[in-house]
Parts: C-alpha cells; sequence; structure tokens
C-alpha cells in the first residue's frame, strides 16, 4: 500500500481511483462496509482504492477541549487499511488553515483536480469544509458535474443500534471489550513500548512486561485476556503472538491512586521484552481491579487469573 501525507504532496494521480473520504477513527464495521465498497468497486474498474483521511482529528484543531480521546494511533490506522486490501491512502494535515478551506474549494481542488476519481463513497453522516458547510447535497450535486458518482453509504447495525466511535469508546470506558470486539471486527489493540517496572510480578512469580501506551483510550481499570503482538524485529520475531493477563489499574495492592498502568503477563514466554515495541489485545474482562490484603492474597488470585485466561483463550 502507498500513502502520503495530503493531496498536495501526490507524485501521481492514481489510477481510476474509487474514493473515500472520512476520520474513520479505529475502523469499526461501520467504516469497514464502506471500505469494503470501496475496494469491490475499484477492483470491478479496474482501478484503485484510495483513502483520503486526516490527521490530527479536525475537532482537535476546531474544540480541543471537546475533541474525542482516539480510539487508533494513525500507524494502527494505516496497517489496517494495508491488511484489508486499500491502495493508497491520502493523509491530509488538518490545521486552521485548512479548516478555513471553502466546501466547494475542497471538492473541486482537493478531490477533482489532485485524485480525479471515479466515484466517491461517503459514510451517512460526511460533512466536510469550513464549519462543516460541505453538506451531502453538494457533494451529490457538485460531483456528477465534474465526472464522478457519489454514494452514501448507510449506517450499519448492531444489535438494533447505529456502530460509530462514540459508541466503542463507551464500551472500552465499562470494560466490555468482547462488545467493543463485536463492533470493531477485530480485538481493540493498544500500542505500547516496554519498559523498566519495578519487577513486583517477578517477584510474584508472574513476570510482567510493564508498558508505557500509545493509545489515547485504555480499557477500563481491570483484568483481561488477550494477546501480546511483537511489532518490532528482534527475538521474539515480528508478528509473534503470545496469550497473556492484562492488568489495567491503578495496582492498589501497592500503588493506590498513583495513575493508571498498564501491564501484561505473557504465559507462554520467558524472555526480556525491554525496549520492545508491541500490541496488546484485549478479548476478554475476567474481572474488576481490587485492592487484596498483602502479597499472598494477590498471588494466589494471579494464578486463579491466568487459569481462567487460559481457558478463555482455549490455550493450554
Amino acid at each position: 500500500m502507498e500513502w502520503v501525507r495530503g493531496t498536495a504532496a501526490l507524485e501521481r494521480r492514481p489510477t481510476r481511483p474509487v474514493l473515500t473520504i472520512g476520520n474513520f477513527d479505529g475502523l469499526h464495521l461501520g467504516h469497514r462496509a464502506i471500505m469494503d465498497t470501496v475496494i469491490e468497486r475499484a477492483r470491478i474498474l479496474d482501478g484503485e482504492a484510495v483513502v483520503m483521511t486526516f490527521d490530527p482529528h479536525p475537532r482537535k484543531v476546531l474544540r480541543p477541549e471537546q475533541a474525542p480521546r482516539l480510539l487508533a494511533t494513525l500507524e494502527q490506522k494505516l496497517e489496517v487499511l494495508e491488511e484489508i486490501g486499500v491502495d493508497m491512502v491520502i493523509v491530509e494535515t488538518f490545521d486552521e488553515q485548512f479548516a478555513r478551506l471553502e466546501p466547494q474549494i475542497f471538492v473541486e481542488e482537493y478531490i477533482y483536480e489532485r485524485v480525479r476519481p471515479m466515484e466517491v463513497f461517503v459514510g451517512y453522516d460526511f460533512h466536510f469544509g469550513r464549519d462543516r458547510e460541505g453538506s451531502m447535497r453538494l457533494l451529490t450535486e457538485t460531483g456528477p458535474m465534474l465526472g464522478f458518482a457519489v454514494t452514501i453509504i448507510p449506517e450499519v447495525k448492531v444489535g438494533g443500534r447505529d456502530v460509530n466511535s462514540t459508541r466503542i469508546r463507551d464500551l472500552l470506558a465499562k470494560g466490555n471489550v468482547e462488545e467493543a470486539l463485536n463492533l470493531l471486527g477485530r480485538p481493540f489493540g493498544v500500542r505500547s513500548r516496554v519498559q523498566e517496572g519495578d519487577r513486583r510480578g517477578r517477584e510474584l512469580g508472574f513476570p510482567t512486561a510493564n508498558l508505557d501506551p500509545e493509545n489515547e483510550v485504555l480499557p477500563g481499570a481491570g483484568v483481561y485476556a488477550g494477546e501480546v503482538r511483537i511489532l518490532d524485529e528482534g527475538n521474539p520475531g515480528q508478528g509473534e503472538r503470545f496469550p497473556a493477563v492484562i492488568n489495567v489499574g491503578y495496582r492498589p495492592t501497592f500503588r493506590d491512586g498513583q495513575g493508571l498502568l498498564a501491564e501484561a503477563h505473557l504465559l507462554d514466554f520467558d524472555g526480556d521484552l525491554y525496549g520492545r515495541s508491541v500490541e496488546l489485545c484485549f478479548m476478554h474482562r475476567l474481572r474488576s481491579e481490587r485492592k487484596f490484603p498483602g502479597p499472598e492474597a494477590l498471588r494466589e488470585q494471579i494464578a486463579r487469573d491466568v487459569v481462567q485466561a487460559r481457558a478463555k483463550l482455549g490455550v493450554g
């Protein structure tokens, strides 16, 4: 997959492009419905599936106090888009100058002149241009005049409700990673670099990787079963996955009230991950976080967590 920082940096126009435009935070099932349509149409037209997205999120520039905490990093977004078969991603830098852009200029210059799409597909709630003045009507009327068709993709519903990023954030805040998985179409992932800890887990007999998360969203405090995926080269190798018990919380038995932490005990791994880049994949919630009377009680509970995690993950 090819990606470029902004339409102005395009060294070539994509071939017979089928384009979609949006923020696509989390790339959930609603977004995937759009992507699947774009990729299918691009293959039928013997063209390229092109995604235009924005970085940073527009509300971080326009109303930072109301900006959502993003579900995915730009790196995660690009990785998923490549995995599903997108050919080109245009990451348009959203700054104050871009925010003042007239909607008509956005359509005529950024979409038509620079990309020349055959077809454009957008979500049902798509708006664009200065103060979000650009409407569906403007796009659907202007597109055909310039030579490209515009199709609005309706919302996707799960459990009778619209799939959207806000709903997923709310589920994660409650620790409901199973339902978040159902809306994302994959486990929620948090990227981090492994850092030196106080080795408390090793003293308890369950060594843990202490993490410094890059994502803006963490699931609510609790203990989870999931996987740790290695992102960089080394030993273990890039792409290797290990089942894990993941703790998100304040470690009240030892450090009550000293800030939210994340750590993972890899079930089938005995080695050094310090400095390595990993992704935590949250699959099942095991229990809420609680304070134990001492290390022995905590050790016994962690042993029970490991047994439960193995059963949930289906590993021996």
